[in-house]
């Protein structure tokens, strides 16, 4: 019984870890770049949404309820992401051309990272903060086994979404723009995919879904941090490349995997090593397959 709780409690994680896997695979797969400032959204949105919701003498103590909190969380994180589009991807690709293909964006994005994650400790210090909700519990109990809430919509939410995604990019004619980009920016731009317009959609997508882990992520464990992004970046890095660069069903098994080895491996040897079984795994997997379960063999071709 132990152990299939150890079980569910790896999928619930890795729930949300889907989220942020996609959302990097999303950027990587269509612009060919890491997006760091990934974490930073993910914790923009945790520690707005509390700070809407809470009140006290710190900045932003609204004392709204939860939802709108959460929205206004979202909001802010969706508006950030645009931000670094202009000034990560629009700006660069503008004024240096080609050269801008994966060490500008890259580093310009760790740079946005770090000027979030100071904000956020400027405005509310490094000590972690509750995050309370009005539910008096957050799970449920059936058969003996203990169900998160926040973890359990996570998980359905990212495979609904990852479906909606996926339906979009397959029989829309956004979904066809986006493919095309991901396919080959400068040859589409020459088909009249207005690259300009459609690459902030990527953007405001990586957004949402940041968003949404680190909101249900700060209600699954009920605290915030300026450094929660960070916690749950490398895992979320880990699953991409474990699911397969460019493949966003691939980027829900490997955060499904990921979170799964984690929680086994802390519950089997302590917290020491829970670094060690994951990044292990990701290493025998690109040994034996350098493209993921589920990548192409070509990472910059026929993704998605």
């Amino acid at each position: 019984m132990q152990l299939l709780q150890q079980i569910i409690n790896g999928l619930m994680l890795g729930g949300i870890l889907a989220f942020v896997a996609v959302a990097f695979t999303l950027t990587i797969g269509m612009l060919n770049f890491l997006n760091f400032t990934i974490p930073a959204l993910f914790m923009l949105a945790g520690m707005v949404s509390w700070a809407a919701s809470s009140t006290g003498a710190h900045p932003l103590a609204l004392g709204w309820h939860w939802l709108p909190a959460m929205l206004l969380g979202i909001a802010v994180a969706v508006l950030a992401s645009l931000l670094i589009e202009r000034f990560t991807y629009r700006y660069m690709k503008a004024r240096f051309g080609d050269a801008t293909e994966h060490a500008l964006p890259l580093v310009s994005s760790l740079g946005f990272l770090i000027i979030f994650e100071h904000l956020a400790m400027t405005l509310w210090s490094t000590d972690p903060q509750r995050f309370e909700l009005p539910f008096k519990q957050t799970s449920v109990e059936l058969g003996g086994l203990i169900f998160g809430l926040p973890h359990m919509a996570s998980l359905v939410m990212a495979v609904a979404l990852v479906a909606l995604l996926n339906r979009i990019l397959h029989k829309t004619r956004l979904g066809r723009a986006l493919r095309a980009i991901a396919e080959n920016p400068n040859a589409s731009t020459l088909m009249g995919v207005e690259v300009q317009h459609i690459v902030p959609v990527v953007f405001v997508i990586a957004g949402v879904l940041s968003a949404l882990a680190g909101i249900l992520y700060a209600a699954s464990y009920g605290t915030v941090t300026p450094f929660m992004g960070e916690a749950i970046a490398t895992d979320a890095i880990a699953g991409m490349v474990l699911g397969g660069l460019g493949n966003i069903w691939g980027a829900i098994a490997g955060g499904l995997l990921v979170g799964l080895v984690k929680v086994l491996a802390i519950s089997t040897f302590g917290a020491e090593i829970e670094k060690i079984p994951v990044w292990g795994l990701l290493l025998l997997i690109l040994i034996v397959r350098p493209a993921g379960l589920f990548g192409h063999n070509k990472i910059g071709r026929e993704k998605f």
